[in-house]
């Protein structure tokens, strides 16, 4: 008799062919999908041709390239970047290329078009692969040269992770989500607390997120340290899924056996949170975004892997509607796919942006990592509904970050200053 496994553990030992796996153990393991980015595939590309002699992939269809950092290209450099990945993809006859005019910020395309979902394992070039744990994947970062071997192999080396449990209850209020329940998380435990774990979300609470609410909250497990953030799938899971997957998936291997052990359990009480923001330099600086004091900002980001979804910007709009952006303050919208792009605009959006004083961007990672499209100068501050507010993270390292969900960047950019929504919609 098998002993009993988190979902984590489960879909390695199928993955390696074992009956059972434990954490600690190291495996090799069949992957379901790879993916690189204009920033990590370049890499892996040449060590794919250098150091495993090139030769085709593994299968076309398994391999993802999204040119999504530097895109449409903001330099020479970057140009040069994305036509490596604009050739090999050519060279390899790729299914799966998204560019200009198709393409989307690379974690929030890949579940909108059903390429990943239950029960799959998939590694990318990229620390927020671990998004795709919000539909019920073990989804994780590697770097380029593992990415090379999976491209090459469809095979990697992985280390079972143990896994914390987190139990939420309790009823969200309102203008309070996932970002705000994830942020809490990685205040409690810290940057570092879930260390190579897997952190498997539970509760009524955690039932009750919107997909999109829990691909935010997948997004950013790295930012707790985690290896990986799942969440269970559910009949909500299933109505996202199934409309859009292009194979089937494994809904049944993507839930915990009864009696799976877990390293911890952290409980969260939803109704106790508030609109939150990670304060400068670390995600887990959390505190109200209401009670700051007077902190003034000079610009203010809403999209990226994090908070680019039609959920978010149907927030911000909400708060933004009838109102303007402070002057002197930038607000930049940034959809994360084209697909979100033409819905926000088609529901009219776009037209509560524009009238509030934002600019609206083509989809792209761009300000999240200091690329192009909202770069800090010294001494500016940001709002933004990203990931990392690392030391020099948007830009110039004498710049300010704060972490916040859509409805608290949009009540700032109006406020001018860090703002809860209750402040400006009441």
């Amino acid at each position: 008799m098998p002993r009993p496994m988190t979902v984590a553990e489960r879909i390695l030992a199928r993955h390696g062919d074992l009956e059972e796996v434990a954490p600690g153990q190291i495996l090799e393991a069949r992957v379901d999908l790879a993916l690189g980015n204009d920033i990590t595939a370049p890499l892996a590309i040449k060590a794919f041709r250098d150091e495993l002699g090139g030769g085709k992939v593994f299968d076309r269809g398994r391999v993802a390239l999204v040119p999504d950092h530097f895109t449409p290209n903001k330099d020479i450099k970057s140009a040069e970047q994305a036509k490596v990945l604009r050739e090999f993809a050519r060279e390899q006859d790729l299914e799966y290329y998204f560019e200009i005019g198709e393409m989307g910020v690379e974690h929030a395309l890949l579940p909108e078009i059903g390429l990943v979902g239950p029960g799959d394992l998939v590694v990318g070039a990229d620390s927020h692969t671990c998004t795709y744990g919000a539909l019920g994947a073990l989804a994780t970062g590697v770097g380029s040269t593992d990415l090379a071997a999976a491209m090459a192999t469809g095979r990697l080396w992985f280390r079972v992770p143990e896994t914390t449990r987190v139990l939420a209850t309790g009823e969200f209020a309102r203008w309070v989500g996932g970002k705000d329940l994830i942020l809490h998380l990685i205040g409690m435990i810290g940057v570092d607390g879930a260390r190579y774990q897997s952190l498997e979300f539970a509760g009524p609470a955690a039932g009750a997120l919107s997909v999109e609410g829990r691909l935010t909250v997948a997004n950013m497990a790295i930012e707790a340290g985690g290896k990986a953030g799942i969440f269970p799938p559910d009949e909500k899971t299933r109505e996202y899924v199934e409309p859009r997957r292009k194979r089937e998936f494994d809904y049944d291997l993507a839930r915990p056996d009864e009696g799976a052990v877990y390293v911890r359990t952290v409980e969260i009480d939803v109704g106790g949170l508030v609109p939150l923001v990670a304060r400068p330099h670390l995600p887990s600086n959390v505190a109200p975004a209401a009670g700051l004091g007077d902190v003034r900002i000079d610009q203010a980001v809403i999209g990226s892997c994090t908070n680019g979804r039609m959920e978010d910007l149907r927030l911000a709009a909400e708060v933004l509607r009838g109102r303007k952006v402070a002057r002197g303050v930038r607000l930049i919208v940034i959809p994360a796919t084209q697909a979100i792009y033409r819905q926000a605009m088609d529901e009219g959006l776009f037209a509560i942006f524009l009238d509030a004083g934002a600019a609206i961007s083509t989809p792209t990672c761009g300000p999240c990592l200091g690329g192009h499209m909202g770069c800090l100068a010294k001494g500016e501050r940001a709002v933004a509904t990203t990931n990392r507010n690392f030391v020099g993270r948007m830009g110039h390292p004498e710049s300010e970050v704060y972490l916040a969900g859509p409805a608290v960047a949009a009540a700032s950019a109006v406020a001018g200053r860090i703002a809860s929504p209750e402040e400006v919609v009441g």
